[in-house]
């Protein structure tokens, strides 16, 4: 398989070395300071480009992507609030591909199957509330995660007790019942730890992912580059692994 790789930071050089390991060619790399290879014939010629940046840069590497239909894996967050709808419209009514994930890893994938069960069983014992906390390095620029979002949203689409997630900045800030307080911590160079808490008086209930290394989320967006390669339309993990 070709594989163009948009932004080249740690992610993107590990997923590099998984690629070239599993037997793919690297034929293009995008950075910033190369933009105009967005034009290149080497960009349009990848099966798939695989898209780790920042929030102000994905949606407008996905477009330039779209115009030569090379299909986009992108583990960038941020952007959905602003633009998820425009994407899905373009995947959906224009013929274009997006794997999108907050989080590649097969680990993340199994627990985040296990928290949407877990919220399931949750809804019979109404004693019990829920809440999330996330630790990542101190250069990561989003707060909450994308991948605590994701899951806080599997949890509120099934505990009926739950309507909407909030970041909470503070220890004394007040939380509404029907929110999901998630508290974001940033400290070292943690790859990254998610931990879902049910509390009563009598108990609590703790789901927890600590990765150990980037190497698992690039392994798993190098195997959903391999996945787009075959499908079409917009797709998530949940259509990788239908646990």
């Amino acid at each position: 398989m070709k594989i163009a790789l948009i932004g080249y930071g740690k992610m993107g050089r590990m997923v590099e070395e998984i690629a070239r390991r599993r037997g793919h060619e690297i034929v293009c790399i995008i950075d910033v300071d190369n933009q105009d290879e967005f034009e290149s014939e080497r960009f349009a010629s990848a099966d798939v480009a695989i898209e780790f940046t920042s929030p102000t840069s994905a949606y407008g590497n996905y477009l330039r992507a779209f115009v030569h239909n090379v299909k986009v894996v992108s583990g960038s967050t941020g952007w959905k609030a602003e633009h998820g709808e425009d994407v899905r419209r373009m995947c959906e009514e224009e013929g274009k591909t997006l794997f999108w994930a907050s989080n590649f890893s097969v680990g993340v994938a199994v627990f985040d199957s296990l928290n949407r069960y877990l919220a399931d069983i949750m809804n019979r014992f109404a004693n019990y509330d829920v809440s999330m906390e996330e630790t990542h390095h101190i250069h990561k620029l989003d707060a909450p995660s994308g991948t605590a979002v994701s899951l806080a949203e599997g949890i509120i689409s099934r505990l009926e007790r739950k309507q909407k997630w909030v970041l909470k900045e503070h220890a004394g800030q007040a939380v509404s019942p029907e929110e999901l307080p998630i508290t974001a911590i940033r400290e070292g160079e943690v790859t990254g730890i998610h931990t879902v808490r049910y509390e009563s008086m009598a108990d609590c209930i703790t789901l927890t992912h600590e990765a150990r290394s980037r190497e698992g989320f690039a392994l798993g967006a190098v195997l959903a580059a391999e996945y787009t390669e075959k499908h079409s339309g917009l797709l998530t993990i949940s259509d990788m692994f239908p646990f």
